[in-house]
């Protein structure tokens, strides 16, 4: 296991944080039986969002760890020689350090909550001493970004959006009525009151000058939520110009395009351009060459369809023409950064049930794969020839990894430089991972992964789970969940079953996008060959499989309880979608149910809209026949919690055996951890009632 010290400033912070809030630290876990379980999962140490100084010989990073007593989560910093060693703890605090950089080789910036509880900028020595608040903005700070001559920073603040009550009547303070007049006025999990802008600041070593919202007056977000942060922002190497992502529309106009451009914001003169006006769908991720010559950035061609391909562009920024370097190459990137010598781009991309590590010569765009292996990528830090990332898979977290590329065809150098989790994992034995390839009906063949629980024993016979990926084109790669961990199930006993079936990203364009418009059609005909695949496995017990899967999982655990023919002993749904025609008018992200769904269900000339609402599942609630567990959380605003509730009321007026739980303050997701523990614990309550019943029902 890495070495971990604690810096002496990290030393004199303890005393006086632990007077405020307890320390949330590793536990000391033991293990009581050897098997990967919920308090294992708890347990973890959750590594990100590492960063290298200038000088190439540091290596800094995040570390959180959750407590279930204080149901939250911290997060602290470390840093470590670059090529691996100890690693010296630099913060110990009550509140979460995040989105830490290297402002130069000895002072590190970093987001942390003021006295006020608004996340601000703040500086600090490199040894984790001299911590000092940088900025102040009034709404606070939820990213940042410095230039790279450190001269100028780009602020994420938010500015009033909505109107209410007060701002029509000011004789009516307390009158708590939202008043709305167009579209999007709820996304994700939150009603929209408020809106981030890009605030810019010059900076003179200490303190920050002239600050300035450089969308001032606009009522667009930059960065777009729900995700956007500090990487939807670009300085130009001399900090002269700042790119920044904005979708430049409002209401019903927001809510039915995926146009965001890439606008450019003169220093010198304050005007401001827009870089990528021809192009309909989404643009994201701006990044200039090191010598500013060029501009990189994510682009997906088609207005309104959220899971286009995501083309790597380029821009000359002398003459503004433009090349499509994934031209000839049909997978979609993820994320991407240049190399130091402005000649190669690293990306990660899904690719054949994985993410690996891609290269790209800028002159030829030629494609090398650097770095595959059953495991999933993310995240890409270049340092010196090679690049820094975090590797997961089905059976590990993420760890800091270095790859170095090998020269004259050689296998690169790869080097775990992290190992947080090692003291656990030494004390369990993990599932197996094994790649299935299934014929489907219409003469393909898809991968699927199993999951095989320890000490898995080919003569015996085992219940299982199919795994609905939800999305619908989120890819079933060697990812890794806290919620939805395919190790954890087949650690309790059970075969997991997981297919890459139409829709999910890594098989090329065709694969991806047939789903689109066929939601009820040969992607649950794919969920059905896996299943029948596995069923004639002599390890698998026939009558005793279940399906589970959240979002468009929870959609196809709904569509599959009116359509499997007995295949299943027990459904499990989340957040799913249960009645299409009510999704279509409750949801917010009208682009996304118009594309997915066809259209709207009162076009009654358009073919693909209407065969889409004609095989919603609540219409299948007839056939329904199984036991099925619903949850969902009622902040979720993508598919609202009714659809979940009345999914239920139809399983229990049909004299099903059905059970719910509702989450009043969860959203798509389940995130606080005492939920996370309690909807663990129902779900295995749930599955093992119906495909252990041998074994007595827990409520732990």
């Amino acid at each position: 296991m890495t070495a971990m010290l604690l810096s002496p400033a990290a030393a004199a912070e303890t005393g006086a944080s632990a007077q405020e809030n307890p320390i949330i630290d590793r536990t000391d876990y033991k293990s009581e039986t050897g098997i990967f379980d919920i308090n294992a999962l708890e347990a973890l140490g959750r590594v990100s969002g590492p960063a290298i100084s200038p000088d190439g010989k540091c290596l800094l990073y995040t570390l959180s760890y959750e407590s279930l007593e204080q149901n939250r989560s911290n997060a602290d910093l470390y840093v470590m020689p670059v090529g691996g060693g100890e690693s010296v703890r630099l913060t110990r605090t009550p509140k979460s350090e995040g989105g830490a950089v290297w402002l130069d080789d000895k002072t590190i910036a970093f987001t942390y909550a003021d006295e006020n509880g608004k996340a601000q900028v703040w500086l600090m020595d490199a040894d984790g001493s001299n911590r000092r608040q940088l900025s102040n903005l009034e709404s606070g700070v939820s990213g940042f970004l410095f230039a790279p001559n450190g001269k100028r920073v780009v602020l994420i603040g938010n500015v009033k959006y909505a109107r209410n009550a007060a701002d029509l009547y000011p004789d009516l303070p307390k009158a708590t009525g939202r008043v709305v007049d167009d579209l999007m006025y709820k996304h994700w999990d939150e009603w929209v009151t408020e809106i981030p802008h890009p605030f810019v600041a010059d900076f003179d070593g200490n303190t920050l000058v002239n600050i300035k919202d450089i969308m001032d007056g606009e009522p667009y977000e930059s960065p777009m939520k729900p995700f956007g942060g500090a990487e939807s922002f670009a300085w130009s190497p001399d900090g002269s110009k700042l790119v920044y992502t904005s979708r430049k529309k409002t209401g019903k106009d927001y809510a039915i395009s995926t146009n965001s451009d890439l606008y450019m914001y003169d220093f010198a003169d304050g005007s401001t351009v827009n870089l990528t006006a021809p192009n309909g769908g989404y643009d994201t991720n701006p990044a200039f060459s090191p010598d500013g010559r060029y501009m990189a950035w994510l682009s997906m061609e088609r207005d309104g369809y959220e899971a286009d391909k995501n083309r790597l562009l380029i821009m000359d920024m002398s003459d503004s023409s433009v090349r499509d370097l994934t031209a000839e190459w049909d997978y979609t990137i993820e994320e991407f950064a240049w190399n130091p010598d402005g000649k190669n781009i690293w990306f990660i991309a899904y690719h054949q049930g994985t993410a690996p590590v891609f290269s790209m010569d800028v002159k030829h765009a030629r494609v090398t794969m650097i770095a595959d292996g059953e495991c999933d990528h993310s995240t890409l830090v270049p340092a010196g020839a090679g690049v820094i990332t975090l590797r997961h898979s089905m059976v590990r977290p993420n760890e800091i990894y270095s790859i170095v590329p090998g020269k004259k065809n050689r296998e690169a150098t790869v080097k775990a430089l992290t190992d947080v989790n090692g003291y656990i994992f030494s004390q369990l034995t993990m599932p197996s991972v094994e790649r299935h390839m299934v014929p489907t009906t219409d003469g393909k063949e898809m991968l699927t992964w199993v999951v095989l629980p320890p000490y898995f024993n080919e003569a015996k016979q085992y219940p299982s789970i199919l795994y609905l990926q939800g999305g619908p084109q989120s890819a079933v790669s060697q990812f890794w969940s806290y919620r939805w961990n395919l190790a954890l199930m087949a650690s309790n006993g059970y075969v997991m079953i997981a297919p890459n079936r139409r829709g999910v990203p890594g098989f090329g364009t065709e694969w991806e996008e047939q789903i689109s418009k066929d939601y009820p059609g040969q992607n649950m005909r794919d969920y059905l060959s896996a299943a029948d695949y596995m069923l004639e496995k002599p390890y698998i017990d026939r009558k005793r499989m279940g399906a589970t899967g959240a979002s468009y999982g929870g959609f196809s655990t709904y569509w599959l309880a009116g359509n499997h023919e007995g295949r299943f002993a027990a459904l499990l749904a989340h957040a799913g979608i249960f009645n299409m025609e009510a999704q279509y008018l409750e949801t917010e992200e009208m682009w996304f149910a118009n594309w997915d769904m066809g259209g709207a269900y009162w076009e009654k000339d358009n073919a693909a809209a209407q065969r889409t609402f004609a095989m919603s599942p609540h219409r299948f609630v007839d056939r329904w026949d199984t036991p099925i567990m619903i949850s969902h959380g009622e902040y979720d605003y993508r598919i609202l919690a009714s659809q979940g509730m009345a999914a239920f009321n139809a399983a229990k007026l049909r004299g099903i055996p059905a059970e719910m739980v509702i989450f009043p303050d969860e959203n798509h997701w389940i995130l606080k951890p005492q939920n996370a523990v309690l909807w663990q614990r129902l779900f295995f309550r749930w599955f093992d009632r119906f495909l252990k019943p041998e074994m007595p029902v827990k409520n732990n």
